[in-house]
């Protein structure tokens, strides 16, 4: 998913300019991956709709903050009919792709103040692959709070840097699988594709986290990679069950 925000989608906090370009040129690059698999946006919807309820008792504003081409958002619309569903993302070639899939998807940013909406003024946020790209995730965390009202839902999906295989590969001396070191080729681990991943968190670490920033933690749940060797699925799926082991950490919080 293409960040909306920071650094990646939407550069909020950047160190100096030319980094700064760089990195927009980076996710302006329509070869560089901007949506996330359907496996994990599937998983993550269902705990979405299960959260906001159906329509019926009411319409909620959903965001989907960091939209990408809005893949993962037409994932989940079915799960969410009746409920009004935003694509929001900094990337201008990803919304020209997003408008395809979405109804409504406009340009914002994680800055201060930089989602074009009011205080309280969104049910949920949708944050699926943002995170682990942006320079400042904590001012990232403080806008999506801004714009959610109490006890509005916020569900995000990471990389975990803890992920069966990672705790692997380190006791190899291997660099762990989600990680890069240069936004020109991977180095030292397996896989090709560089995607712009900045931060990764554990299960632990994304807890206090996000708790940290005035949210409460519901419930933190694992999904699949789809990158993972087709061998190795059945192992990975598996790992699921348990999500500090899991590839991916999908988290439901609240704001406080």
């Amino acid at each position: 998913m293409t960040p909306a925000t920071s650094t990646p989608t939407t550069a909020p906090v950047t160190p100096t300019a030319p980094a700064r370009r760089g990195l927009r040129d980076f996710y302006e690059d329509p070869s560089v991956p901007v949506a996330s698999g359907t496996p994990r946006s599937l998983r993550q919807a269902r705990m979405l709709a299960a959260a906001l309820g159906p329509a019926t008792a009411g319409a909620r504003t959903v965001l989907d903050i960091g939209c990408g081409d809005g893949t993962a958002a037409a994932t989940a619309a079915p799960l969410l009919a009746g409920h009004r569903l935003v694509g929001v993302d900094w990337s201008q070639d990803a919304l020209r792709r997003a408008h395809v899939r979405l109804p409504y998807a406009i340009r914002g940013e994680l800055t201060d103040g930089g989602l074009p909406f009011a205080d309280a003024s969104a049910d949920a946020v949708l944050f699926s692959e943002v995170i682990e790209h942006l320079v400042d995730p904590d001012s990232a965390l403080d806008e999506l709070r801004r714009v959610l009202r109490p006890g509005g839902h916020l569900m995000l999906s990471t990389p975990n840097l803890a992920a069966w295989y990672n705790r692997a590969l380190l006791l190899a001396g291997v660099q762990p699988v989600f990680s890069e070191v240069s936004l020109r080729a991977i180095h030292g681990r397996p896989g090709r594709e560089v995607v712009g991943h900045l931060r990764l968190y554990t299960a632990r670490a994304l807890r206090e986290f996000v708790t940290a920033a005035g949210f409460e933690v519901v419930r933190l749940s694992g999904a699949p990679f789809h990158g993972v060797p087709r061998p190795l699925r059945p192992l990975d799926r598996l790992a699921c069950a348990a999500p500090a082991l899991s590839s991916i950490l999908l988290l439901h919080a609240r704001r406080t």
